[in-house]
């Protein structure tokens, strides 16, 4: 069988490489992003590897499934993207990598918390230029103070369990709670109360219709003013003129942010000659309270390497029929 990758990056091509010297799979890597405009590239091609950013939409995925595709492999957690319906109903199996490091993305939220309480970005700059000045650099202990945690799967329980160790009250909100919260120090509470008692807040929930916007202007009025606002997992969770709306009232004391909405023009692309024409975007970096990274929070060499291995996996098991290897990877609705 032949794959084709999609928004291939050099580092998928090393990895992937490495990963499939045992399988040794027909691997084709393209540069572009899978889309109505570029689906016509799929030929011969019963596999297509894809990432957060492609889009999966009925009319891409028809065009697959006319072109001869069986498999969407997602090498990624997340399938918002993905059009499971219609995938079904043109008998597309999809598969992703549920769990390549929770740890990567866990500790990435940290540092973002950490840099922007201390202002290291601010600080960086500002010594590289000679000045030395402490002015507009006070930050606070987060230790006694209260964060909430919304969604408690593993990156949301092992972010838990450290701001615990750092001497923080852990709340967490999630519809589909974990038994044994006490493990990882942290107690559930419903959302209007997290969001009204939490000094940081901390997206870990996946993106679906329940979850759209949910920090959009209606709560960010029952937040703490001054509150520190985390998202390392779908940018659409927040609605970004709420946000924006919420730092010019100071409403938002800290924002940190490794995902946006309307992160596929964007993210994972050099731009720096390029004049970016998202105003929302360019508004949100205008804010010395705010710290965006490029959707990185994946990005460990483990993670990688994980990511690979459980993509080529799938792909090996379906391609020798034995999908009850992967039917925890299988992603139904």
């Amino acid at each position: 069988m032949n794959i084709l990758f999609f928004s291939a990056k050099a580092y998928d091509r090393t990895c992937f490489d490495a990963a499939n010297k045992p399988y040794q799979h027909n691997i084709r890597y393209i540069d572009a992003k899978l889309t109505l405009d570029t689906a016509h590239l799929v030929r011969d091609t019963q596999i297509v590897c894809v990432f957060v950013n492609d889009t999966l939409d009925a009319a891409v995925l028809a065009k697959l499934a006319e072109a001869g595709v069986q498999l969407i492999a997602l090498r990624c957690a997340g399938y918002n993207n993905v059009d499971m319906k219609a995938a079904h109903a043109l008998g597309l199996v999809v598969v992703r990598v549920p769990a390549y490091s929770p740890y990567a993305v866990a500790e990435h939220a940290l540092c973002l918390m950490l840099a922007l309480n201390r202002k290291v970005h601010r600080a960086y700059n500002r010594v590289r230029e000679g000045n030395f000045s402490l002015n507009g650099l006070l930050g606070f202990d987060f230790h006694g103070r209260t964060a909430g945690i919304i969604g408690t799967g593993r990156i949301g329980s092992l972010l838990a369990r450290t701001l615990n160790a750092m001497g923080m009250k852990v709340l967490a909100y999630d519809p589909y709670p974990i038994s044994n919260p006490g493990d990882y120090g942290f107690s559930y509470c419903d959302l209007p109360t997290l969001l009204a008692t939490s000094d940081v807040v901390s997206m870990h929930c996946p993106l679906n219709a329940d979850t759209l916007h949910m920090i959009d202007k209606t709560a960010l009025k029952t937040m703490k003013k001054g509150v520190m606002i985390i998202n390392t997992s779908r940018g659409a969770l927040l609605d970004a003129e709420a946000i924006t709306a919420g730092l010019k009232s100071k409403k938002i004391g800290y924002l940190g942010l490794d995902v946006y909405e309307q992160e596929s023009e964007l993210f994972f692309e050099d731009l720096s000659s390029e004049i970016i024409q998202d105003d929302i975007f360019e508004r949100l970096l205008m804010f010395p309270n705010v710290l965006i990274t490029s959707h990185q929070g994946f990005f460990t060499s483990e993670a990688i390497d994980n990511i690979a291995q459980t993509t080529l996996d799938n792909i090996q098991a379906f391609k020798s029929g034995d999908l009850t290897r992967i039917q925890s990877h299988i992603v139904q609705r």
